[in-house]
């Protein structure tokens, strides 16, 4: 069987544009550039800041306020304490900020969740989420959200977004409990003499600042091993810079937010987040989603948690087992227990459980490349969608010429270690209109939902473009239950 096209196309648009700091690393070259603005007349500026707020002001909003922010952060670099004009500061702040097009690149890798606000609509009709991995300049990759309504008879409409979009200007960092970071720092193999003193210097619980102020006090005695401690310090400094918490405002619509990476570990790319609505023992739903981040060299694990997709929390998921990409929350507790679809091997479906949501020790493996089309490599396409059947997990196989393809299979819902059934042929593989691509030959999804009888595959068209197709759940099951 095969998914049927909607012929929906998400495309990237390069005119969505995020200001972002404009870093130059000399601090010769800033005092260069700041003292050539200093020469300039009051007159002169007025006239510089004119034209400046004509060309871009219409482009962002409050980009008066950052450009102050910008400048906040750039007056250290002032060699004297000269009063400035407001329109100064306002010119200084614009000569370390740009633009970057969060979009240029691709829009894709689609996971779709229900949205928390159902309000207003017609019978029948429901609202949805959709979170995309958005690629600009440099391979930078950040989420971004689309919203859409799928009517009674499964019409699907997506939202038009607005042409802005806006970073959270209100990133906190929590409360640290001692124990859960040492544990962190034993798998990270950065647990020495040195850490290990840090540590002992703080309270069961601490704030990134105790920390910093310990690490700068703590490595003039360990000067001998400068060089040593100071990759330590980076380490542990890297580690609790990964757990964070981001807000925006209720004023800026969902499509205007926008996650961009924030700490190093993240630096080059928040990757493939696969959402999911989770429901605790005691009713209570959140949004968590499980994404990769990318520093240019290593991939890590981490874990995206909200309630409304105004607050996010991102943290780092522990454990031996939290290796790889592609790990997938089920829905709700099994038996008492989280439960995640993963792939440590680059090949192989394994199920993971944890009484700690952060943390995860065993792995068990179900399944393995069995058909052509899977040869090279499977993996999940989401968090699995429990039906009356089983667990209902859609899946993505590669194949000759590395080629991506959806299939699905569905897990015993009591016992999810019990394969119930498996697609023999994929639902969608790559037609003529979709093998062109940044990534030819690949359809590739993070997370579908099941409205009526149809199961909704939002996918990804060659790592460019993001496109909807659907298949009857009644087919699918049946297909997947018949032996």
């Amino acid at each position: 069987m095969k998914a049927i096209r909607t012929g929906i196309v998400i495309e990237p648009d390069y005119k969505r544009v995020l200001y972002r700091p404009f870093v130059i690393p000399s601090e010769e070259r800033i005092i260069k550039i700041i003292g050539r603005i200093l020469t300039l007349s009051e007159v002169e500026v007025k006239k510089e800041l004119t034209q400046l707020l004509t060309e871009f002001e219409e482009r962002h909003q409050r980009l008066r306020d950052y450009f102050l922010n910008r400048f906040e952060q750039m007056k250290k670099h002032l060699l004297t304490d000269q009063i400035l004009s407001n329109e100064r500061k306002l010119l200084i702040g614009a000569y370390f900020t740009q633009e970057y097009s969060l979009e240029s690149a691709a829009l894709f890798n689609p996971s779709m969740v229900w949205h928390p606000d159902q309000s207003g609509l017609p019978e029948g009709s429901k609202k949805f989420i959709l979170s995309l991995r958005a690629t600009g300049e440099g391979h930078i990759s950040s989420i971004t959200f689309r919203t859409g309504i799928i009517d009674k008879d499964n019409k699907i409409n997506i939202i038009t977004p607005t042409r802005y979009v806006t970073t959270s200007e209100n990133i906190t960092n929590p409360i640290y409990e001692k124990t859960l970071f040492e544990k962190k720092l034993i798998e990270l193999d950065l647990l020495n003499d040195f850490a290990k003193t840090i540590l002992y210097s703080l309270g069961d619980s601490f704030t990134i600042t105790e920390l910093e102020e310990s690490i700068n006090i703590l490595v003039r005695p360990f000067r001998n091993k400068l060089d040593e401690n100071v990759l330590t310090a980076t380490g542990i400094l890297s580690l609790a810079l990964s757990n964070y918490q981001i807000q925006y405002s209720p004023d800026h619509p969902l499509s205007e937010r926008v996650i961009f990476p924030h700490s190093p570990s993240e630096i080059n790319g928040i990757e493939d987040a696969r959402f999911v609505e989770f429901y605790d023992q005691d009713g209570q739903r959140t949004y968590y989603a499980t994404y990769s981040a990318y520093d240019g060299k290593v991939v890590f694990p981490q874990l995206l948690e909200t309630k409304d997709f105004l607050q996010f929390r991102m943290s780092t998921l522990n454990g031996p087992e939290v290796k790889n990409k592609g790990m997938a929350l089920f829905p709700r507790k099994i038996h008492g227990h989280y439960a995640m679809i993963s792939r440590q091997d680059n090949e192989n479906i394994y199920l993971m459980y944890s009484e700690h949501l952060h943390f995860w020790y065993t792995k068990q493996l179900i399944l393995k490349p069995t058909y052509p089309w899977e040869f090279v490599q499977l993996g999940n396409c989401g968090s699995p969608i429990e039906t009356e059947a089983g667990w209902l997990v859609l899946s993505h196989g590669v194949g000759s010429m590395r080629e991506y393809s959806i299939g699905a299979f569905l897990l015993d819902k009591d016992d999810p270690s019990i394969v119930i059934g498996r697609l023999e042929e994929p639902l969608l593989t790559p037609n003529e209109n979709e093998r062109e691509g940044y990534v030819p030959n690949v359809v590739y999804s993070c997370g579908g939902a099941i409205h009526g009888d149809e199961l909704i595959i939002p996918y990804a068209m060659s790592d460019h473009a993001s496109s909807i197709a659907k298949v009857s759940v009644r087919e699918l099951l049946n297909k997947l239950t018949t032996r």
